[in-house]
């Protein structure tokens, strides 16, 4: 079964949903990687029955991060349409550390090559040239440099996203600001 694929019976839907709710719990309060064991006694279900549903710890991973790297995605769609070509680019990095901070999970996802899943990676090369067209747009109207590439932009918002959870009483906004600075195009480059 895919890891993405919800399953066509309706009590294996509802499993499924309890397994990746009472994971997202324990990848809160526990960290990672989510113990089967743990996840299946929480769930009141066999450890088989969450091996069934997520063969690896990755495709449970996936799994949980699929809803909140869609609303990435529709986020980033939407920005394509903005006006201001460097107010796109703000909004869809501002949207990828607010889903970090809120989503345990999706960090690792955005910031792994190794997907289980097409589905994964075709969201990521789907964010990706989204992120390219929009730094494209911000270079032409001289707003960003010119030698960072969406890939790196996704790895280092990953970056801003873990100090964010990190550091204690520091709002992530910080962060992000030195990050977007960085990204300017300096005067008379």
């Amino acid at each position: 079964m895919a890891t993405n694929e919800p399953p066509r019976r309706a009590d294996s839907l509802r499993i499924r949903v309890k397994l990746l709710a009472e994971a997202r719990h324990l990848l809160e309060s526990a960290g990672l990687p989510v113990q089967y064991n743990d996840l299946a006694r929480r769930a009141g279900v066999g450890v088989g029955t969450v091996y069934r549903h997520f063969p690896t710890s990755r495709s449970l991973l996936e799994a949980m991060a699929a809803e909140p790297f869609r609303e990435l995605l529709d986020l980033a769609r939407a920005s394509i349409d903005e006006p201001d070509p460097w107010e796109a680019v703000e909004r869809v990095l501002r949207a990828q550390v607010r889903l970090e901070i809120e989503h345990a999970g999706v960090r690792e996802v955005l910031a792994t090559t190794a997907d289980e899943h097409p589905d994964t990676a075709a969201m990521k090369a789907e964010l990706d040239q989204i992120t390219d067209g929009l730094l494209s747009r911000a270079r032409r109207a001289g707003r960003v440099r010119d030698d960072v590439e969406a890939a790196d932009l996704r790895l280092l918002v990953c970056g801003v996203g873990y100090a964010a959870r990190i550091a204690y009483g520091t709002p992530a906004d910080l962060y992000l600001r030195v990050l977007i600075d960085g990204l300017r195009r300096a005067p008379g480059e």
